[in-house]
């Protein structure tokens, strides 16, 4: 066996043979750069997607091609004066609602948790009673109410009264409604609110009571703010049934986007179908900008939770830009 400084040969083993000029030379593997990977077929999955298109494309030429629809009186109705008067009242009945509801849901759900049995009974005869009760009644209920009671006080129980007002001059139209869609509201606030609280980790009452914080610091400041995070889709969720659910309020002669659809639709039978729409696109339009306002409220309040943000839709839409041209140049590359 012969040695070479930095070279050791075994006298097993013979040296590469050099190819011959006229002999074939092995093929040379593909760099990794070149090579591609093609993706697992899925054909069943081509399949559905074609069914649901043909399906969206029926749907959308059967909106379009029937005359039944009506969209020339569609466009007509659909900011006129009295639709759009209609809207605001829904609008200001949804927010008002929304408001209250969400404070009195705050103020059940810690009756919920509180250590008194009488704010903790109270707190669930409530949330029982409304959430079993339809909204409807409610309503229906308070439209009523001034044949029950004529005449409302306040002071000592069986004793003398403070002051007292006329319930018929204070309970107009629109007070009926807020005041019904908000006690709705705050029976099912409550149980949002109190989830959202109950996530919040032990740990951080317990660090939160170690610091010797006060009891309302220790709410406002560290449990609630991290129990927004759950409670935001929840609640979103709620005030999107309670903007749907203004169209009850009609039932007590309040005007809102519903009721003018009906209105109208009383007084032009032939309009009533485009009516309808009117009223459905209108209710489409405000769930939506309450989605986008969910998401943005949610990004918000995880911050400190995710180490990434979720994107915007914009940033999502220039991503999928810069992805779709770097696979273009990666295509022509190949």
């Amino acid at each position: 066996m012969s040695q070479h400084p930095g070279i050791a040969v075994s006298s097993g083993s013979a040296p590469p043979a050099e190819a011959s000029p006229g002999s074939e030379s092995p093929a040379e593997p593909r760099p990794l750069a070149a090579q591609r990977v093609l993706p697992l077929r899925r054909p069943g999955r081509w399949i559905i997607t074609a069914v649901v298109l043909v399906l969206v494309a029926q749907v959308g030429h059967g909106l379009v091609s029937n005359p039944f629809y009506q969209w020339d009186r569609f466009g007509y109705w659909f900011l006129r004066p009295t639709i759009l008067d209609g809207l605001l009242i829904t609008l200001e009945v949804a927010l008002y609602s929304a408001v209250l509801g969400l404070l009195g849901g705050i103020l059940l759900a810690l009756g919920r948790l509180s250590r008194s049995p009488v704010l903790r009974a109270v707190s669930w005869v409530y949330t029982w009673l409304f959430r079993s009760v339809p909204l409807i009644v409610v309503l229906l209920f308070l439209y009523n109410f001034s044949a029950l009671y004529k005449t409302l006080s306040l002071g000592v129980p069986f004793g003398p009264a403070f002051f007292s007002f006329d319930e018929s001059r204070l309970a107009t139209d629109m007070v009926v409604a807020v005041v019904g869609l908000s006690l709705n509201e705050a029976a099912y606030a409550s149980e949002v609110v109190r989830g959202g609280i109950l996530s919040v980790d032990q740990g951080q009452h317990e660090a939160a009571s170690a610091l010797g914080l006060p009891k309302g610091y220790q709410f406002t400041k560290i449990v609630f703010p991290q129990a927004l995070r759950s409670i935001t889709p929840n609640y979103v969720n709620q005030l999107i049934g309670l903007i749907k659910g203004t169209s009850l309020v009609f039932y007590v002669s309040l005007l809102d986007l519903f009721g003018s659809v009906q209105s109208m639709g009383s007084t032009y039978p032939g309009d009533i179908v485009p009516l309808l729409l009117v009223a459905t696109v209108w209710y489409l339009i405000l769930t939506s900008v309450v989605s986008v306002a969910q998401f943005y409220v949610e990004r918000y309040f995880s911050r400190g939770a995710l180490r990434t943000l979720p994107p915007t839709p914009w940033q999502q839409v220039r991503t999928g830009l810069r992805d779709l041209r770097a696979r273009v140049r990666r295509e022509t590359a190949i």
